[in-house]
């Protein structure tokens, strides 16, 4: 049976003598790696551990970004998971893109900007270790709450209500200053934290993963505005790398600290002791999200909001049909996910995405295109290892951890050469590399092939898709009207969460069928993973339709 989760989000396994082993990787977000958004949309698969006895377990690994906040999908996606701004000086009007008072040319850390970064930083790690422990802490949750028939909920709820984050905090970012929707969207994930953490019953719990989801769609199109609004066109790139980085402590200890915590005092104490930490870093960034000046729109965008719950109804049938075992249940949901979500997408997403139209169209369908090669074939690296190949759980999480960290040297090759080199090119260099990546990981399928490919395959594709990832943000930045950052930030965010989710979807489906008739699961991993490399190298042929170099900046209105 395959369940709704979270993209690009897989859980890492318990520490030593730290419960019962849970069951599957939650394939399903951003990140560097990413990232995985805790914003991504996934599945998760129940394959057999002993075919003999047919017993059945939900292996669980770390996730990275995706779409996350700060690009790792969260995405994450890296979930998700796969998602901050600042300020002008003066008293700029809503078209400028001027620096923080005197550091209009300084990088992240100048003095005048000083604060608003680590107030972003910080705020995006928070995020980043919430994602990681509560997909950690998840199956203790649902056993003690009762629920493990609506355990798939509690990340398809964080999903679905972070599409539509992402789409308001976009439009209001663009109507006023980034500061109000950002504290609106600290306050309603720390108050989701509290609602998990404080939860009787399995559906309060996943009314708190709401809250979260709506929360950090929020946090994270705000991150994309600050970058893009309230720091000079020199010190993006930098920025940019610093989002993903912030990604890598939680990446490499937020499961164990969970799994700790979990076990000493219990998993509401994770929830618990997560709310406070969002709303201490965002107070650091507050003071300078208010000097930025607001964007060019002047009212609310009711349609827009309006076709983010479509999409969010929409992605909703989908996940629930492609869960279902019974085709006759199945396929009715999943034709009327797509009814409503195709239309919804042609709202929300800049015109002529669908086709790849040169410049902000075509920087979004190749993160789209981004996501879903690279999370498509994430997801299920560990699992091959572990069922095709034997391995432990425990091996399994260093091939992301190998990801994790080559994901963040990427985003800072990325700084380093992206004032002087093409755009095309290292778009299209990093996503060779996720090709190659993915042809490595699918290797290790075969005995023959030694299973340290997998670690040494899997980092060059986290290599790949920091290069681009960080790219393609940069892009979207730069190629967004003055004054729409918001709206760019949005398409941005979508494309994350919806790439992921639409790869690690795709696979859980495959390897669902699979399992269920109790033979090998190469042959769907081989499948999966040969389609993600031609998604990879279609994405090289979009790739072409990016500018070559960073345009002109737009004259100010001051």
């Amino acid at each position: 049976m395959v369940d709704a989760m979270e993209s690009g989000q897989c859980r890492a396994p318990r520490p030593h003598g730290g419960g019962p082993r849970s069951p599957v990787a939650e394939l399903g977000a951003p990140r560097p790696h990413g990232a995985r958004d805790e914003t991504g949309g996934g599945m998760s698969v129940r394959v057999p551990r002993d075919r003999s006895r047919g017993g059945r377990v939900l292996w669980s690994f770390p996730w990275r970004p995706s779409a996350a906040v700060g690009g790792r999908s969260g995405g994450q996606a890296p979930v998700a998971v796969e998602t901050a701004a600042v300020v002008a000086a003066g008293s700029g009007g809503p078209h400028t893109r001027p620096g923080l008072g005197d550091g209009a040319t300084g990088g992240p850390w100048h003095p005048s900007r000083r604060a608003l970064t680590v107030g972003l930083l910080l705020t995006i790690a928070s995020v980043a270790f919430e994602a990681l422990a509560v997909a950690t802490v998840m199956p203790a949750a649902a056993g003690d709450l009762g629920g493990l028939g609506l355990y798939g909920w509690a990340f398809s709820a964080f999903l679905l209500t972070n599409l539509v984050g992402i789409v308001v905090a976009g439009g209001e970012a663009d109507r006023r200053t980034p500061a109000a929707p950002f504290l609106g969207g600290v306050a309603l994930f720390a108050a989701g934290l509290l609602v998990g953490g404080l939860a009787p019953t399995m559906p309060i719990l996943i009314a708190g993963r709401a809250l979260q989801g709506f929360g950090g769609g929020v946090i994270g199109s705000v991150a994309y505005v600050a970058v893009g609004r309230g720091y000079p066109e020199s010190a993006r790139p930098r920025m940019l790398a610093l989002q993903s980085t912030a990604w890598v402590v939680p990446g490499l200890i937020g499961p164990a600290v969970a799994g700790l915590v979990a076990d000493g005092v219990g998993w509401r104490w994770v929830f618990l002791g997560l709310a406070p930490l969002p709303p201490l870093a965002a107070g650091l960034a507050l003071p300078a999200l208010r000097r930025i000046p607001r964007g060019a729109a002047t009212t609310r965008d009711l349609g827009r909001i309006g076709a983010a719950a479509a999409l969010a109804a929409g992605a909703g049938l989908l996940l629930t049909g492609v869960g279902r075992d019974e085709v006759r249940v199945a396929a009715p949901l999943a034709v009327a996910g797509i009814a409503l979500a195709v239309p919804a997408l042609r709202r929300l997403l800049p015109p002529g995405t669908l086709r790849a139209a040169p410049g902000l169209p075509a920087a979004v369908a190749a993160m789209a295109l981004l996501n879903l090669a690279f999370f498509g074939v994430d997801a299920f690296v560990p699992l091959a290892l572990v069922e095709e190949r034997g391995r432990s759980v425990r091996f399994g999480g260093l091939v992301l951890t190998a990801a994790t960290i080559t994901w963040t040297i990427g985003s800072w090759l990325q700084a380093r050469f992206a004032p002087r080199s093409s755009r095309r090119l290292l778009v299209g260099l990093g996503l060779v590399l996720v090709a190659v990546g993915s042809g490595g990981a699918t290797l290790v399928l075969w005995p023959a092939v030694p299973v340290a490919v997998g670690p040494l395959a899997w980092g060059v594709a986290g290599l790949g898709i920091g290069l681009a990832f960080s790219t393609l943000s940069l892009v979207v930045l730069e190629t967004a009207t003055p004054g729409e950052e918001g709206a760019a930030a949005s398409s941005l965010q979508l494309a994350n969460v919806l790439g992921g989710g639409l790869g690690t979807g795709i696979g859980g489906a495959l390897i669902g069928l699979a399992a269920g008739d109790g033979g090998s699961l190469r042959p769907a991993l081989l499948t999966q993973n040969l389609a993600m490399i031609g998604v990879a190298l279609a994405a090289v042929a979009v790739a072409g339709r990016l500018p070559a170099r960073r345009p002109a900046p737009a004259p100010s209105s001051r």
